[in-house]
């Protein structure tokens, strides 16, 4: 699994997808511990599902039962291709994904990014900023992740954009409309 990760970083992974895939893997490892397997060669089709169910059982809820079974899925798929052990049968072949309850997440009610904003001391550097951050992460769409890295030279007031280098899984840049040009986010 080490040399997975490091594979990974090798190639540019996002830092929260190697984090997202070590924490998830620890569940599968420890899951082998505790069931003496110690050898690839040792997982099975059956032992995979044995493992999914174990997470129903120990309260993970059907995303975070995705979630384990996509790092295996893609662990597994990574040494077949990497090691490609002569007769041996990737075993996550056999099994489908989980399945997860398609649930929309509430939008965050304009009361409330109100009621945010208003808590932020106007007339000071960071309630002034904070209150920027808000409304433009508001106007915009933009992840609270891609927002931390942009850079002044990644603002255009005359056009109202904001150049995100780096989005999620390291996508290429893109821009993004900030409020009205001439001044970002609504101009607080």
């Amino acid at each position: 699994m080490e040399a997975f990760l490091s594979d990974r970083k090798a190639q540019g992974t996002a830092i929260g997808t190697l984090s997202f895939y070590s924490q998830k893997l620890k569940l599968f490892l420890d899951y082998c511990r505790a069931h003496a397997v110690e050898q690839i060669d040792q997982i099975s089709a059956t032992f995979i599902r044995q493992y999914l169910l174990y997470l129903e059982e120990s309260h993970h809820n059907p995303g975070g039962r995705h979630a384990a079974f996509r790092s295996l899925r893609a662990f597994l798929n990574w040494y077949e291709s990497e090691a490609e052990p002569e007769g041996w049968s990737n075993p996550i072949r056999k099994i489908k994904a989980p399945k997860v309850p398609i649930e929309p997440l509430e939008p965050v009610s304009h009361e409330t990014i109100a009621s945010m904003v208003k808590t932020c001391e106007r007339g000071t550097f960071t309630g002034d900023r904070d209150a920027a951050i808000l409304l433009c992460l508001l106007d915009t769409g933009a992840r609270a992740n891609e927002f931390l890295s942009v850079d002044l030279e990644d603002l255009n007031q005359a056009s109202g954009t904001i150049l995100i280098r780096k989005g999620k899984g390291a996508s290429p840049g893109r821009f993004i409309l900030a409020g009205f040009p001439g001044g970002f986010c609504g101009s607080i």
